[in-house]
């Protein structure tokens, strides 16, 4: 079984077994969390959408705190003696979908 859960504002295309990184949420490792925003889902060739969706997206929470690679914004003016550097990391909740219910 397929389904397009959305998490945090973004949009995921999970299965039962994936492990995805989605936006930090609340929670610890070990914990488990239920995704009831979902989408679309598909079964073979039985695709349900909009509002006769009646599905869950229970996953796990495997990692609370990841973070991605540095992003480096970096801004100058030429000869004006004018240069600003700031970076950041964004961070992540790594999960692992248990079932779609």
């Amino acid at each position: 079984m397929l389904a397009i859960v959305k998490i945090a504002g973004q949009q995921f295309k999970v299965k039962a077994g994936d492990s995805l990184y989605v936006p930090h949420i609340a929670g610890k490792a070990g914990d488990s969390v239920e995704f009831s925003d979902v989408l679309l889902t598909s079964n073979g060739s039985d695709v349900v959408s909009g509002a006769g969706v009646k599905a869950v997206v229970k996953a796990e929470i495997i990692n609370d705190l990841v973070k991605g690679e540095k992003v480096i914004a970096f801004k100058m003016k030429r000869r004006k003696g004018f240069r600003k550097k700031h970076g950041h990391r964004t961070q992540y909740t790594h999960l692992k979908v248990t079932a779609i219910a």
